[in-house]
């Protein structure tokens, strides 16, 4: 398939790819509160050998955390998307609704991967 901006390059420069960028960050849960939740898990299997149960009582714990957090960052993500399309004019901002629709399809379908 014929590519005009990669035609339009110099050949002694190597190809750019084209730039993707999505509104979604990377992470959903802030790295301060991941790494926090991670911190408790990795206490609770240090400490399982001497206290098992404390250990399993603050694993259970770390992962309530780690779906409070998951659960407040989609709701968070999905007050976002809604307000970006809610108000929009179809006919004069469909490149605004695509970007929604998007932004929809490639949170979903990282939750499904996970």
């Amino acid at each position: 398939m014929y590519d005009q901006t990669r035609a339009q390059q110099p050949s002694d420069q190597p190809p750019r790819r084209p730039e993707h960028r999505s509104a979604a960050p990377d992470t959903l849960v802030p790295s301060a509160e991941r790494d926090a939740v991670l911190d408790r898990l990795r206490k609770a299997i240090n400490t399982f050998a001497d206290t098992p149960r404390e250990a399993l009582e603050e694993a259970e714990a770390a992962f309530d955390d780690a779906a409070a957090h998951l659960a407040h960052a989609l709701a968070e993500r999905r007050r976002a998307l809604h307000e970006s399309w809610q108000d929009q004019d179809s006919d004069a901002q469909a490149e605004e609704l695509r970007l929604a629709l998007r932004q929809y399809r490639e949170i979903t379908q990282r939750l499904l991967r996970t």
